[in-house]
């Protein structure tokens, strides 16, 4: 699978293979066919997060990264940046050409800073 399939090409085919219809998978979710219908065409933007949430859930994928592919930042994320806007901004810029591993790397470093 692509991993930059856009969100409602990736949620169309993960529905598809799971045998779900729009209908049911709409009603498990509380939004309409239509609307799902829409945003598997990416002809309307993504739900909120709390309904790509329970898209992730439905359709046994992670969802940080159905979040990501809708384009947002989770909600806990963008409050963590607002605490140190300059300081996250700093941290993020400075990540930039850092690869996946080099990140996660870093990202245990941090953990054990923490625990200290």
């Amino acid at each position: 699978m692509d991993e930059k399939q856009r969100f409602g090409a990736f949620i169309r085919h993960k529905r598809e293979e799971m045998k779900l219809g729009v209908r049911e998978m709409a009603k498990m979710i509380g939004i309409s066919p239509a609307y799902l219908s829409k945003c598997e065409r990416d002809e309307f933007d993504p739900p909120i997060e709390e309904r790509i949430r329970k898209i992730a859930e439905i359709l046994q994928c992670n969802a940080e990264e159905l979040i990501a592919r809708a384009g947002r930042v989770p909600a806990d994320l963008l409050t963590l940046i607002k605490r140190h806007p300059l300081e996250m901004a700093a941290l993020l810029r400075m990540t930039r050409d850092m690869s996946a591993q080099d990140i996660n790397w870093l990202a245990n470093e941090a953990k054990k800073l923490k625990e200290k």
